[in-house]
């Protein structure tokens, strides 16, 4: 009696185990379906001067330290850009300021920041000293701003090696910005034109 008791046992085990199996396959397929259809949070791209593709306009300008840089055009490096728009007064740019640092680092074989802003210089030297910005050129200017079409902030443009505008957008989290250079390397306008883009293949 107690061995056919531990016989019955084990096959409702392995009928349980195998059950359990299934649903755990079908609820993966059912998570990968998931991801496929929701698609990540790129940086909103609103912007009335500037459309990607088009060649970035070139500037030269004086940094907040006297030196001068070039913005747009072919870099002589081969190096694209990272222009992103701070404020002391934003109080989201102080957050994103160590994620941006990290990535500027962390993606520096390819790419240069440069920080930009308007307003008084002696606000902005103590903003660079407070938060650590002194390895990259920071440019207050006005005129950069208006060019390149900034109404918000944090705002980024990415300007590619061969001096065109490759991705922009309005940056509120490490993710905003990592879209950028996904869209850059993707060679889309935005991470959500690149999955309209997928949705529509999927659906011919």
């Amino acid at each position: 009696m107690i061995v056919e008791f531990l016989v019955i046992s084990n096959i409702v085990l392995w009928v349980l185990v195998v059950v359990m199996s299934i649903v755990i396959f079908a609820l993966t397929r059912q998570i990968g379906v998931l991801f496929e259809r929701v698609a990540p949070a790129g940086a909103l791209a609103v912007n009335q001067n500037l459309k990607v593709g088009q060649t970035a306009p070139e500037l030269s300008l004086q940094t907040i330290d006297a030196s001068l840089v070039d913005v747009g055009g072919v870099p002589k490096d081969g190096k694209s850009q990272l222009l992103f728009w701070v404020s002391p007064d934003c109080p989201v740019c102080k957050t994103l300021l160590p994620a941006l640092k990290s990535a500027a680092a962390a993606e520096s074989d390819w790419i240069k920041l440069v920080l930009a802003s308007d307003g008084m210089e002696l606000d902005h030297k103590g903003y660079i000293a407070q938060y650590g910005l002194q390895d990259h050129p920071y440019v207050v200017s006005e005129l950069l701003g208006k060019t390149y079409g900034v109404a918000k902030l944090p705002y980024a443009v990415v300007i590619d090696e061969l001096g065109n505008v490759a991705s922009m957008g309005i940056i509120n989290s490490r993710e905003h910005l990592d879209s950028l250079f996904e869209a850059k390397e993707r060679k889309v306008a935005s991470i959500q034109d690149y999955m309209a883009k997928r949705a529509g293949q999927s659906d011919e």
